[in-house]
């Protein structure tokens, strides 16, 4: 029999809650903590479940237009970002009333409104950064999220430091080529995972790059931050709780090169203090003020997705028979997390 590939689409989804469909949201809220939960256990972590603090809304568009003329006047502004950035997106936080270790801390289980990391999706916030720095105001970004929503808002990599790993990226040790997937790597705390680098002359076995609570910041990447931090006149910290050291001190590296630091976070932080600016509010209308009073859009984020496609046939008693294989572009044996079902259409 001969066929030829028409289409391959995927379907809708569906609003009805199924049983299935129940089975597939408590494993996806549980994948949400996947990090987490690979953690090796560690009793302090921290403070965690402060009250959240929300200007008042005079107040906050004060700080908005304030903290709109900081950015336009810097020279060399550089942004701190922490799970605050996230939370928009379904992601949980850490320390916030309903964050991961907070819930846990309480024996309250998982937060309502996770999703896994792959099916969340860059925020308004994300991508105002990347505006940001095609305007040229933006200089770097300095991560301590392992969502990866940075690099798939589109923000150039040569421009970020993700101090803490991203779930999503494999390195070489050998040869020091970054793998970015759009799966989650099955491991943290820098081990060896199935895949091997892909280049003939090399081939060493691959490591996530997901830091554990004793594992070492990447020296490449913190030695970037700090330089940035030193040469920053402003330091805008987005959504951190600014409590994980040695990262938590980065911003100040600025202050004591004249510079300033900026914090947005709805939770009081140890360093706000020593910052010139503090404002307790939502990161995304925070962000969205700036964007305005700047006259600047922030574009909307388009997911693209890649698979690959293997059609081949035999041919027996004048019968041919064709084989379709979907697979992921990194490999034969990646999950494609994506995708949910395929349909084809032969005549």
């Amino acid at each position: 029999r001969t066929g030829d590939l028409h289409s391959i689409r995927l379907p809708r989804r569906s609003n009805r809650k199924t049983a299935t469909g129940l089975e597939n949201l408590k494993k996806s809220r549980k994948m949400s903590l996947g990090y987490a939960e690979k953690l090796s256990y560690r009793e302090d972590v921290g403070t965690v479940g402060m009250p959240e603090k929300f200007d008042s809304p005079k107040l906050l568009q004060g700080k908005i237009e304030e903290l709109a003329v900081m950015v336009q006047k810097s020279k060399h502004l550089v942004v701190f970002t922490g799970a605050g950035i996230s939370t928009s997106s379904g992601i949980p936080d850490f320390r916030g009333p309903k964050g991961v270790w907070t819930l846990q801390r309480a024996g309250k289980g998982v937060p309502d409104a996770s999703l896994p990391f792959h099916r969340a999706a860059p925020t308004l916030t994300h991508m105002a950064l990347v505006e940001l720095e095609r305007a040229g105001l933006l200089k770097f970004v300095i991560s301590q999220n392992v969502d990866s929503l940075h690099l798939r808002s589109g923000f150039p990599r040569e421009k970020l430091a993700e101090l803490h790993g991203n779930s999503f990226k494999e390195v070489c040790p050998c040869c020091k080529t970054e793998y970015l997937r759009d799966f989650e790597i099955e491991t943290i705390g820098l081990k060896d995972t199935p895949r091997r680098c892909a280049d003939k002359n090399c081939g060493a076995r691959l490591k996530d790059t997901v830091l554990d609570w004793e594992d070492a910041l990447p020296p490449e990447e913190m030695n970037s931050a700090e330089e940035q931090c030193r040469t920053a006149d402003l330091v805008l910290c987005l959504g951190t709780s600014l409590q994980i050291t040695p990262a938590c001190n980065m911003p100040l590296l600025s202050i004591k090169n004249g510079g300033k630091v900026a914090i947005v976070n709805l939770q009081a932080t140890p360093k706000d203090k020593k910052a010139s600016l503090v404002i307790h509010g939502l990161v995304d209308k925070v962000i969205a003020g700036v964007m305005c009073i700047l006259s600047l859009r922030i574009p909307p984020y388009i997911r693209t997705d890649f698979i690959q496609l293997l059609l081949r046939h035999t041919v027996k008693k004048k019968c041919v028979r064709w084989t379709l294989r979907v697979t992921s572009v990194h490999g034969m044996r990646a999950p494609l997390s994506f995708l949910r079902s395929i349909e084809t259409d032969l005549t």
